[in-house]
């Protein structure tokens, strides 16, 4: 009787383990798969020959919420650029990376400064919130250019929600500063630091926001476990890849039009999916 209660309880287990997915679904280990792949082939492709090279995980979460903001129709596409801040870096380190998608050519790789409230050489914290003079975590859309008190500077309109999207009412822009250069690192061991603003050089600031001006990505990232946790654009499953220039070689798995008579079982096998494809699926 025990072993009958032993073998009807690993059999009960095993039942209750798999996740049926029909072969007219899209099975999600096909799809994490085919993102990855993509992800991986884009990022071999930009030329980094003539830069410090961006770490691969943060790429991976930037064109991950680019794609997702390019295809809800947030970014301008004739203007596919992608900036990237990693404030996991020190400000001594040239830890901005404007990309151009189109041609894979990293454009500027260059310094940025952090907000005073958010750190000395590092940022350590982020905010939302007005008069903190933190960095904003999270994808930005570029607006327009104006000229204020550093001269030409670029509106920022902060799209992950609770993160940065107080950035045009905070005053958050991207702006030129005289404490971002060697000079000021070479005589404080670190950048200067803005009110909140990705500030950059002012030798760079014209051709910079030229570059990504209205409607292109910028996304600035830190290991914080919060955003990681919360992020939309980053966490958001990709819908589609475009099919137009670096990525016309890549789509996303479909489901085949017709009706296929096998059954797809997945389960959980310590921390992986494994996947059994099995016998006539019978459903109508």
């Amino acid at each position: 009787m025990k072993k009958l209660f032993v073998c009807f309880s690993v059999y009960f287990f095993i039942a209750f383990s798999y996740k049926v997915v029909s072969a007219d679904e899209v099975s999600p280990v096909l799809y994490k798969n085919q993102v990855s792949a993509y992800i991986d082939a884009v990022y071999k492709q930009i030329d980094f020959s003539n830069c410090e090279r961006l770490s691969y995980d943060v790429f991976s979460k930037a064109l991950t919420g680019y794609l997702n903001l390019r295809n809800a129709d947030k970014l301008n596409m004739d203007k596919e650029v992608l900036s990237i801040c990693d404030f996991n870096l020190p400000s001594t380190e040239n830890r901005l990376w404007v990309i151009d998608l189109t041609t894979c050519k990293v454009l500027f790789n260059t310094y940025v400064a952090h907000g005073q409230g958010s750190g000395e050489a590092c940022a350590v914290k982020f905010s939302n919130t007005e008069n903190s003079h933190q960095s904003s975590l999270g994808f930005y859309v570029t607006g327009d250019t104006y000229n204020g008190d550093h001269g030409i500077s670029l509106r920022l309109n902060g799209m992950d929600f609770g993160y940065n999207n107080s950035a045009l009412e905070r005053g958050i822009v991207v702006h030129g500063a005289d404490y971002v250069c060697e000079k000021f690192i070479s005589c404080n061991e670190k950048l200067g630091r803005s009110w909140g603003c990705p500030a950059i050089s002012n030798e760079l600031k014209k051709p910079i926001i030229d570059a990504i001006a209205n409607g292109t990505c910028l996304f600035i990232y830190h290991e914080d476990a919060g955003y990681k946790k919360n992020a939309y654009w980053m966490n958001k499953k990709i819908e589609r890849i475009p099919g137009n220039g670096i990525y016309a070689d890549f789509t996303l798995p479909t489901a085949p039009k017709s009706k296929s008579n096998k059954v797809i079982y997945q389960y959980m096998h310590g921390n992986t999916i494994d996947s059994i494809v099995t016998g006539a699926n019978t459903g109508k």
